[in-house]
């Protein structure tokens, strides 16, 4: 029997499909002694609210850009270096500037998906 991946809460996988390197930076912030940067790569009620904003607006929004607009939004919460380290754990053979972006879009894809959960945008395929 296949095992299910693991997802952050209210994530379905339907848009980040794994989020091993989310729970990796997680982990490596935390043998750091860095629970702040965990904290700020968590979703917040500040989150839900901008997602909210954006869906408020009215006028449909394609995906890519609406992931591309929250991407910008999460990438001053995530660390480089701790990025680049939890990437290089998991065996990307990228750099740290490129593993803190692809956080910054694992925490939008979650945002997105957790708010087709809770209602608040509905996405099309």
């Amino acid at each position: 029997m296949e095992e299910k991946p693991k997802l952050p809460p209210f994530a379905s996988g339907r848009i980040a499909g794994s989020y091993s390197l989310l729970f990796e930076y997680w982990r490596v912030a935390r043998e750091r002694g860095r629970e702040d940067l965990v904290e700020k790569a968590m979703l917040s009620d500040e989150d839900y609210r901008r997602l909210r904003e954006i869906a408020s607006q009215g006028e449909r929004v394609r995906l890519t850009d609406l992931l591309d607009e929250l991407v910008d939004y999460f990438m001053e919460r995530v660390d480089e270096e701790l990025a680049g380290e939890a990437a290089g754990r998991l065996g990307y053979r990228i750099s740290g500037s490129d593993a803190r972006r692809l956080i910054a879009r694992l925490l939008a894809s979650w945002l997105v998906e957790a708010g087709e959960y809770w209602n608040i945008i509905r996405i099309k395929s």
